[in-house]
C-alpha cells in the first residue's frame, strides 16, 4: 500500500507515486500511473508482491550498461511489460560512490553532484532517454517506472521535466524533487553505497555526512535548469529543441496525465 507517496519496501530505495500534484488551471496529475525509484537489485519477494497490483507496464531504466550488469533488478513474476534502457553508458560512476582517502565527504558530494548536473544538460545519452522517456509515456497504456540506482538524480530531473510539462508549478517541481529526502528506505541505499565509500574513505561516516552523500540538495537542481536555460534561454525551449517536446507530445502527455 502506497504511504503517502512511497510504497513499504524492503529492498528498494525511494519508491513513490510522483503524481497527485495540482497543475495550472485547477487539474491534478493522476495517481496511480507515474511511478519513481532506485534500482531492484535487492528486491525482495515481498517487495515485488506489493509492486505487482500497480500494473506496471513499462520501465524506463536510466542506468547505463555498466551499472544495469553490476546490479541487474528483479521484476515482478510474470512481468511482460517493455524496459527501455540506452545501449550504452549514461553517466560516469554514481557520484555517491567515487570518492578519494583523503576527500571531506560532504563537500566532495556536493561540488561532484553539482558537477554531475551541470553536464547532464549536454549528456548525449541523457538528452536521448529523456526524449524516449517522454515519448513513450505518452504512447504505452497502463502505469509506468522510471528508475536508475538510487532514483534520486537521473530519476529526479526524469521526473522533473514530466511535471513542468504538465502545468506542476515550479515550486512543488522542487517539493517531489526533494522529496527523495524524506523517502522511508534511506537504509537500502546507505546499505547498498556507503561499504564502497567507506572503504576508499578508511573511516565510517557519521550520520549527517553520509545523508549529505546520499540525499539531493535544491541546488543540484538548480544547477541543470540554470544550464538547460543558458543553453536555449527558456527551460521550454530547451525541452523542445534538445529533448524533443513539440506540441503534439507536450498535449498528448497533458491528456494522457492531467485530470
Amino acid at each position: 500500500m502506497i504511504r503517502e507517496p512511497f510504497l513499504e519496501t524492503q529492498g528498494i530505495h525511494n519508491f513513490r507515486d510522483y503524481g497527485g500534484w495540482r497543475t495550472r488551471g485547477g487539474g491534478q496529475v493522476r495517481t496511480g500511473l507515474l511511478f519513481r525509484s532506485g534500482h531492484h537489485v535487492e528486491a525482495t519477494d515481498d517487495d515485488l508482491a506489493a509492486i505487482a497490483p500497480l500494473g506496471i507496464h513499462t520501465v524506463i531504466d536510466l542506468r547505463g550498461e555498466s551499472e544495469r550488469a553490476a546490479n541487474p533488478c528483479r521484476r515482478v513474476e510474470g512481468f511482460d511489460g517493455q524496459v527501455l534502457f540506452y545501449e550504452g553508458e549514461t553517466t560516469s560512476s554514481p557520484p555517491h560512490m567515487d570518492i578519494g582517502p583523503d576527500t571531506n565527504a560532504a563537500d566532495f558530494a556536493r561540488e561532484r553532484m553539482l558537477a554531475v548536473y551541470t553536464r547532464m544538460p549536454d549528456n548525449p545519452a541523457m538528452i536521448d532517454m529523456f526524449g524516449r522517456y517522454l515519448t513513450i509515456l505518452a504512447q504505452r497504456e497502463g502505469a509506468s517506472l522510471v528508475h536508475c540506482y538510487a532514483g534520486k538524480d537521473r530519476t529526479g530531473v526524469a521526473a522533473t521535466m514530466l511535471l513542468h510539462i504538465l502545468g506542476v508549478a515550479e515550486e512543488d517541481q522542487r517539493r517531489e524533487f526533494l522529496r527523495t529526502n524524506d523517502s522511508p528506505t534511506f537504509d537500502v541505499l546507505a546499505r547498498q553505497s556507503l561499504p564502497g565509500i567507506e572503504a576508499r574513505l578508511g573511516r565510517k561516516l557519521d550520520e549527517g555526512a553520509a545523508k549529505d552523500l546520499l540525499g539531493v540538495r535544491e541546488e543540484y537542481l538548480d544547477r541543470y535548469l540554470e544550464i538547460a536555460t543558458e543553453r536555449h534561454g527558456s527551460f521550454d525551449t530547451y525541452l523542445e529543441a534538445a529533448i524533443g517536446v513539440d506540441d503534439a507530445l507536450r498535449e498528448a502527455l497533458i491528456v494522457r496525465f492531467v485530470a
